[in-house]
């Protein structure tokens, strides 16, 4: 069997937690941000978590993170 590759994109956007969660950085931060709320700011300044579902979906991208 050779070795699988990671999906290149998914390296940088996708990190994993010590308990196994996939987490990422929430879009809409690059530009029009002067009429953004204060608050929808700093929401999407968080990371996120993504669902067991869409985290099974990360797992095939990078096999070996």
């Amino acid at each position: 069997m050779p070795k699988l590759k990671s999906h290149s994109g998914a390296k940088t956007r996708f990190t994993k937690t010590a308990s196994g969660k996939w987490r990422h950085q929430r879009a809409g931060k690059r530009h029009l941000l002067a009429p953004m709320s204060n608050e929808r700011s700093r929401f999407l300044s968080g990371k996120n978590t993504l669902t067991k579902t869409e985290g099974k979906t990360i797992s095939r991208y990078l096999p070996y993170a």
